[in-house]
């Protein structure tokens, strides 16, 4: 938890920005894994986080902008809680904590919001992504469940995303402290690629050191020989020499703040010549791309441009032919890079995606192009010094893709089907980073992490 006088600012600049009306904020709950009394580990909505900083459940806020009045609505816990959750700080004292002198038990909070609608007043909320946070707008405002995202507030959503994009000093700090965890984790798992091994004992090892070091990961770790599969959580393959290990994980912080870091690593140690020739791709790709960084720049010309190398550099494995601003143009490096360079991070690994993609990565001059991998594109838009994003270029043979393009003769002006054929079995490969833009440049965030091809090979090799 920061300081009160941090959430304080939060709020008071959401004042300014939507202006009139109430805003409506709903903590998440617990969610049951399989019996109400066994429940996944509690996560609290993260704009709920940013603008209260109160992680726990059974929660709802309010800000009413015309009546200057923040209110936090809960109920104390009683002795039946108190037996199984021990004692805990009154809601008041938590509430002062974060700069709210004023709380109301949870029951009131239906009354308050039934006023304000007789009174015609606006009542602003954001898209609920959880069923049953979409249930309770239902029984609060008679809004049907279903259609409740429709109703959300765009200048909302618009206020909230404009404050949480752009990171402060602290916000920073919480981010390279996930990034240290995440450098023990990478550390360990550089270790242990080794003939012989299960992906499960590797990912379970990475999440223990995440635990261990206060936090927790930040979604469910990719650990996979299998990486042409972007989003792979299957564990149970057994590594043997020669195989690529993709493993894509973060840690979050007790705060709730991410990383996410991804590296591929050569099963006992040395890559082969294509691999290696692969791998010095997407690295080059995501070198280029870390360089060209800076404010005003558009992530999307980014994303292009490291599809232009992806392009030139497989022309020179006779993988790919043609001009590489044609081919890029045509969409025909997607057989090969089908996912977008990166996206914003901070209390969400993929930040405020719950708010609406289309808002965080887009704005009202960056579309969403419909082509084939750019689509898949979630950040485009242009730069600002305090963006925290990721670059995470990728190199993929994927079979099925492989043989829908090819019956298809789709790009086969600048993909040389025969060639790639040969690499049906190769995976994947994938190099990401988490980059802060800083008013001249973009800034790696986190200690290093081996990602030169000597460097990893020591870090598996040991020597």
């Amino acid at each position: 938890m920061f300081d009160k006088k941090t959430y304080q600012q939060r709020r008071n600049k959401l004042n300014k920005q939507v202006r009139s009306g109430l805003l409506l904020f709903l903590s998440n709950g617990e969610s049951p894994m399989n019996y109400p009394a066994n429940t996944y580990h509690y996560r609290q909505d993260s704009t709920f986080l940013y603008f209260f900083g109160l992680n726990f459940p059974g929660l709802a806020a309010i800000i009413d902008i015309d009546e200057n009045r923040q209110t936090v609505f809960g109920n104390d816990l009683e002795m039946e809680d108190i037996i199984w959750m021990g004692p805990q700080p009154s809601l008041k004292s938590r509430c002062l904590k974060v700069g709210i002198t004023h709380s109301q038990p949870l029951c009131q909070l239906g009354e308050t919001l039934q006023k304000a609608v007789r009174q015609g007043r606006k009542i602003h909320f954001l898209p609920p992504y959880r069923s049953e946070n979409a249930m309770w707008l239902e029984r609060l405002l008679g809004i049907r469940a279903e259609s409740a995202k429709n109703y959300a507030s765009a200048e909302f959503v618009k206020a909230a995303i404009a404050q949480r994009s752009l990171k402060s000093q602290e916000e920073i700090k919480e981010i390279e402290a996930a990034l240290t965890i995440s450098a023990a984790m990478y550390r360990e798992a550089m270790a242990m690629a080794q003939p012989g091994v299960y992906e499960r004992e590797i990912a379970g090892r990475i999440e223990g050191i995440a635990l261990a070091g206060g936090g927790q990961l930040a979604f469910p770790a990719i650990v996979t020989i299998h990486g042409e599969t972007l989003h792979n959580h299957y564990h149970g393959n057994r590594l043997q020499k020669g195989d690529l290990l993709i493993i894509d994980s973060g840690c979050e912080t007790e705060t709730g703040y991410a990383s996410d870091i991804t590296r591929t690593l050569p099963v006992g140690g040395k890559f082969d010549s294509r691999q290696k020739a692969v791998y010095e791709t997407v690295l080059d790709m995501q070198l280029s791309a870390i360089a060209m960084i800076r404010p005003g720049i558009s992530y999307r010309s980014v994303h292009l441009k490291a599809c232009e190398i992806l392009v030139e550099r497989l022309k020179q494995m006779n993988l790919m032919k043609g001009g590489a601003r044609d081919a890029v143009a045509a969409g025909a490096h997607a057989l090969f890079f089908p996912h977008g360079l990166g996206h914003m991070m901070g209390l969400d690994v993929h930040d405020m995606e719950d708010l609406g993609e289309t808002y965080v990565g887009y704005d009202e001059t960056t579309k969403r192009s419909q082509q084939f991998g750019l689509a898949y594109l979630r950040l485009a838009k242009k730069l600002e010094p305090g963006h925290v994003l990721t670059v995470e270029p990728g190199i993929y043979f994927i079979p099925a893709l492989i043989d829908q393009w090819r019956a298809e003769k789709k790009s086969a002006a600048f993909i040389n089907y025969a060639e790639v054929d040969k690499y049906r079995k190769f995976g994947g490969i994938r190099i990401e980073d988490n980059v802060l833009v800083i008013p001249r440049g973009g800034r790696v965030l986190g200690p290093p992490i081996p990602k030169e091809i000597a460097a990893v090979q020591m870090a598996v090799t040991g020597k």
